[in-house]
């Protein structure tokens, strides 16, 4: 508790810290920033977010963030619609993205297999990734999720049910430090990723 400030002083800055990578300094900082700051930048603020919460929400396809049913990536029929990029979050997407070395479609999984947290397969979104390859168009699925325990545990669980559908699919490998997140790979190092796709085995 910050019983040094008023109430709503309080309440603001234990707010802020719940942000992640935001501590009690910091988020004290934050907080004394919003009140120095002119009203038009502070409520422009909150209505961001309250926008964002209200608008925002998951493509209906491949679990994307977006503020339509559908995300723009699923709607552009210029995409090669035979491939399939997994990911773990929708934000890895953006990373992908900017390496300009992919031009198939995605799925986001919204998180990875992780017993220790409690995470199942049935907690991620794996039943609709399986409904579009049922379709019979997708030739290759790559897995790009993190090269971390979580993330080599879900590629190969997704992949041992993936290939009995007769589907390649392959694994993101050279370039990305193990126990890295994709979201902080550089676009040069997620090209030489993808270029460099093996298949899992």
């Amino acid at each position: 508790m910050y019983y040094n400030y008023p109430p709503s002083l309080n309440e603001l800055i234990q707010q802020l810290a719940k942000l992640p990578g935001i501590g009690p300094k910091s988020a004290q900082r934050l907080a004394f920033h919003l009140l120095r700051t002119n009203n038009e930048d502070a409520l422009g603020l909150a209505e961001s977010i309250a926008n964002a919460r209200s608008h925002i929400g998951y493509c209906r396809i491949c679990g994307n963030l977006t503020d339509d049913d559908v995300c723009q990536v699923c709607l552009d029929d210029k995409r090669d619609q035979t491939i399939i990029c997994v990911v773990e979050q929708a934000r890895d997407i953006i990373s992908m993205e900017r390496s300009r070395s992919f031009n198939g479609l995605y799925h986001v999984l919204q998180g990875a297999i992780s017993p220790m947290d409690g995470v199942g397969p049935e907690k991620l979104n794996i039943q609709p990734l399986f409904n579009r390859l049922q379709q019979g168009i997708v030739k290759e699925v790559v897995m790009a999720t993190n090269p971390n325990v979580e993330g080599e545990a879900t590629a190969l669980f997704l992949a041992k049910k993936i290939k009995p559908l007769g589907i390649r699919v392959t694994r993101i490998a050279h370039g990305l430090p193990v126990g890295s997140d994709l979201e902080y790979a550089d676009e040069a190092t997620l090209s030489h990723a993808l270029s460099g796709r093996q298949e899992i085995s």
